[in-house]
């Protein structure tokens, strides 16, 4: 021990620097280490043991299962995932099926699985997108999967998870024209790393990537190629989604600290133009969701009464209809006007059903909420669809502290 104190006291400032941060990189390796799929969660991680609900995804698959995934523990370092599914068209979810939760008692700080998207494939096939980081934000992230080819059994069987990249993945992948998967990797670009990792400089060499990235795979999730990414004005959580247009022009929109912003790429994703506001989207720093329907039409979810309300406030989350490439929408259908709404994400069904899940009070509810409606019901502004119905429970957790939805 006196020898380590002397060795130490012989150092200079920048050789402990240097010490410090080899420990801490060695500590965000820790999350490097594969996670494990709780496929058995119950009791441990029933209703009555949770007190935290942040939506994540919802997903269809093919024969009609519903898929719910949110995130438990905290927007926090304690954070961690929980799935449920349904198997009534969302009028009844069955208890937790499958929980990640990375955290141990062994570890020196918390480790985290926060961020990820539930996606079905052109094959019928369920993938899982999770990130896995230490504390909140280490630096440098990492983007996992994990892939259920029969995700309709009693019994779904998950392959093991593996990493794809670094960073967090919120947004589903989107399929173009050609056959390719283009996936929305964001690397956070506000922050180096949150608590511990705040000051550090273990993973400066991710600095070129740091904004809203774009993978492709052309084999079908076999192997994954970095495309570009954008740089984003006053970044925060970019959560970007990407449209195709008709011209093959490719369109994204990002959340950031002053909005949504957007910008093109007419090299398949590749460079992209400067971040500019749209001309009519406004909406507060948060989680909106925009993609393309079966009909054609762009779907838009995101807060305020119009399109362009400039509310800073999550509250009033409203589905619209763009008929003309996202220049100008349509309707307006209210999903649900209480403040604390929050962080939707959609699944679609052959017939035309919309999925809308979003969160409520996450703090003090933690209820998951779904909306399931039509294109016909955004158009006219009310639920006129057989079937349609608003603030459908998902879940809520037992230990609420308010054991009301009002």
């Amino acid at each position: 021990m006196i020898q380590n104190e002397k060795r130490f006291e012989a150092l200079t400032g920048e050789e402990i620097h240097k010490y410090e941060m080899e420990v801490l990189k060695k500590v965000a390796d820790l999350a490097l280490i594969p996670p494990v799929l709780n496929t058995s969660p119950l009791p441990d991680y029933d209703y009555d043991r949770l007190d935290y609900g942040m939506n994540v995804s919802i997903e269809r698959t093919a024969q009609g299962r519903l898929w719910s995934l949110w995130v438990a523990g905290g927007d926090s370092p304690k954070a961690f995932m929980v799935m449920a599914k349904s198997d009534d068209n969302g009028e009844s979810w069955s208890k937790p099926c499958l929980v990640i939760d990375s955290h141990s008692n062994n570890l020196p700080l918390d480790r985290t699985v926060i961020v990820g998207c539930l996606w079905t494939d052109p094959l019928g096939r369920l993938w899982l997108f999770f990130d896995q980081v230490m504390h909140h934000f280490d630096g440098r992230g990492g983007l996992w999967f994990a892939r259920c080819d029969n995700p309709e059994d009693q019994d779904p069987l998950w392959s093991k998870p593996q990493r794809i990249w670094d960073g967090s993945m919120i947004n589903k992948p989107v399929v173009l024209s050609s056959g390719e998967w283009l996936l929305p990797i964001q690397l956070l670009q506000h922050s180096k790393g949150f608590g511990p990792f705040a000051h550090s400089d273990i993973f400066d060499e991710l600095d070129p990537y740091r904004g809203a990235n774009i993978f492709i795979t052309r084999d079908q999730g076999v192997t994954f190629e970095r495309l570009g990414n954008v740089t984003l004005p006053s970044p925060d959580w970019s959560e970007h989604m990407i449209i195709e247009r008709n011209d093959r022009s490719l369109w994204m929109l990002a959340r950031t600290q002053i909005g949504i912003l957007e910008s093109f790429s007419l090299d398949r994703g590749v460079t992209w133009s400067v971040p500019a506001l749209p001309n009519e989207i406004r909406q507060p720093a948060a989680r909106f969701h925009i993609r393309r329907l079966l009909s054609g039409r762009l779907l838009m979810v995101k807060h305020g009464d119009t399109i362009n309300d400039p509310t800073q406030i999550r509250h009033k989350l409203k589905a619209f209809l763009s008929e003309d490439e996202g220049n100008t929408w349509k309707g307006g259908l209210m999903l649900d006007s209480r403040e604390g709404v929050s962080y939707p994400d959609v699944g679609l069904a052959p017939d035309g059903t919309i999925y809308i899940s979003y969160d409520f009070k996450r703090d003090t509810h933690g209820h998951i909420l779904m909306a399931r409606i039509k294109e016909d019901d955004i158009l006219a502004g009310e639920l006129i669809c057989p079937g349609s119905r608003l603030s459908m429970l998902i879940c809520k957790p037992m230990k609420e502290r308010s054991e009301q939805i009002n």
